[in-house]
């Protein structure tokens, strides 16, 4: 795979396809850039070398063509003073102005499409209008890894229509990272799994059960597993249709030898909002009426515990509802928990992408872990060992 560190740009166009897929606010201002952030060494190396970038992203998920609230000329005037030029724009990603003024594009400066989404045809990965935004530059750059796992057009198709073909350092280093986890990891190896559903940690929890010493398990999925050893959780949230499964990777951690950790106790509240009335449990004793929205003060010390004595962490999904502060003080103890580690004990802290990277970045830990992914959904396929079709394109 081509990479942007052994490529010159100079009087290339390069078609950069990013992951702008930025929160905005009501009054479309955005509200955290991490993602924007991500891709300035990848587009300064392209301007630096002596070439143009046309950058093209999607927003949101539009169902019904153009809408304003998920234009991406609202990302124009914050491009343009962190790359410290005029971003241009096109109104039309394929349209008449695009190719205009991709033509007239001169080395140094930047032009951004309009969201690909306002197209079906980018979901659907339609070759035609594929080759369409193809037409536009003469150098396909992949910087997006977190949408890697669909084969739409702009992440995947058009690598048909480059000779010159390259990944992004986003892209470079989301799979080095991932790699070097899956591969290269140092042990004790942790991994944390959150999140809601065991049905969409599934396959990464149950390959990890062949790399990890200790797996941490957090989130709403533990009260399914709560369900599998007969404990009572109230209202949680939980999947009953996958009781059997949560005793099968119980059963699968004993006989791989594999460090299943579990919340010993639980914060629970009487509703699922902020100001809730709430009382700390132990597992599986939630009262009827009332769900687990935390772990509780005993679970917090016993994962801190066992990821103070990790040399390599993974962390994927909070620790409960973070989004409500009152119940975001375990999946925030876990992130001191992990840069302590990391920073202390020289730990490889991966975080995965999605909320945990909010998590983190929330709290102001995003430059004190080893690596924040920018692809949740992308870095656990990566991980179950599938392949991302964004990346198969670069290799092609």
């Amino acid at each position: 795979m081509q990479t942007v560190s052994n490529f010159n740009f100079a009087g290339k166009k390069a078609l950069v396809r990013v992951d702008f897929n930025v929160p905005l606010n009501e009054r479309f201002e955005i509200t955290d850039d991490t993602r924007i952030k991500a891709t300035i060494p990848t587009i300064q190396k392209i301007l630096s070398d002596g070439g143009s970038a046309i950058l093209m992203s999607h927003l949101g998920r539009p169902k019904d063509g153009p809408t304003e609230k998920y234009s991406l000329k609202h990302l124009v005037t914050p491009l343009s003073l962190v790359f410290g030029v005029k971003v241009k724009f096109a109104t039309d990603c394929i349209g008449d102005d695009a190719v205009e003024l991709a033509a007239s594009l001169q080395p140094g400066e930047i032009l951004l499409l309009e969201n690909l989404r306002f197209y079906k045809e980018e979901e659907k990965g339609d070759e035609g209008f594929a080759q369409k935004l193809a037409r536009l530059g003469n150098v396909w750059v992949n910087d997006a890894f977190g949408t890697a796992h669909r084969a739409h057009a702009s992440t995947a198709v058009m690598g048909k229509f480059f000779t010159e073909k390259v990944a992004g350092y986003v892209m470079q280093a989301e799979l080095e990272n991932a790699q070097k986890i899956l591969e290269y990891s140092e042990r004790p190896f942790t991994a944390i799994m959150g999140g809601s559903k065991i049905s969409d940690k599934i396959l990464i929890i149950e390959r990890l059960l062949d790399k990890v010493d200790n797996l941490i398990i957090g989130g709403g999925m533990t009260y399914t597993f709560s369900l599998a050893e007969g404990g009572k959780i109230g209202k949680s949230i939980s999947e009953p249709d996958k009781v059997e499964l949560a005793k099968e990777l119980i059963e699968k951690a004993k006989a791989k030898g594999v460090n299943l950790i579990m919340p010993v106790d639980n914060v629970c509240a009487d509703d699922f909002n902020n100001n809730a009335n709430r009382q700390t449990v132990s597992r599986g004793e939630i009262p009827d009426g009332w769900e687990g929205l935390d772990i509780g003060p005993e679970s917090v010390k016993l994962f801190q515990e066992v990821i103070a004595k990790s040399k390599t962490i993974l962390w994927n999904g909070p620790m409960g509802v973070f989004e409500f502060p009152n119940f975001a003080i375990g999946t925030n103890a876990i992130a001191d928990a992990v840069v302590k580690a990391t920073e202390e004990n020289g730990a490889f802290s991966l975080i995965g992408g999605g909320d945990s990277a909010s998590a983190v970045n929330n709290a102001g830990y995003g430059d004190r872990v080893s690596y924040v992914s920018t692809g949740g959904g992308a870095l656990l396929e990566y991980m179950e060992g599938k392949v991302l079709p964004g990346v198969a394109a670069l290799e092609a």
